[in-house]
């Protein structure tokens, strides 16, 4: 029996493992549209182009995101802003960001 739990958390960790893997090709994707976005001022196209190919659902169903047309649309979102996933991700823009919404508030 304690076979049995110490392979089950160890495959449980590997999952969550390849889902990070898969979740950082996702940033990855985000930051190359958001690049093309203002080098050609194509990004949101691209990254819906991406998103809705089979490979892009593949990996965006591994990184456990569910494909779907609200996603995309976010995704298209996300690169329409223009700032880079990892500024977005850091606790600097986070707080700069609670600030404007107190200031506005």
């Amino acid at each position: 029996m304690p076979d049995f739990v110490d392979g089950t958390a160890f495959n449980h960790e590997q999952g969550n493992r390849a889902r990070k893997l898969f979740a950082a090709v996702v940033l990855a994707a985000l930051d190359d549209a958001i690049a093309d976005d203002k080098k050609y001022g194509n990004g949101p196209e691209q990254i819906a182009r991406w998103a809705r190919s089979r490979d892009g659902r593949e990996v965006l169903s591994c990184a456990g995101i569910d494909p779907n047309e609200r996603v995309v649309t976010g995704l298209m979102e996300f690169v329409k802003k223009g700032v880079r996933t990892s500024v977005a991700l850091s606790r600097e823009e986070s707080e700069r960001r609670n600030a404007a919404q107190a200031e506005a508030a």
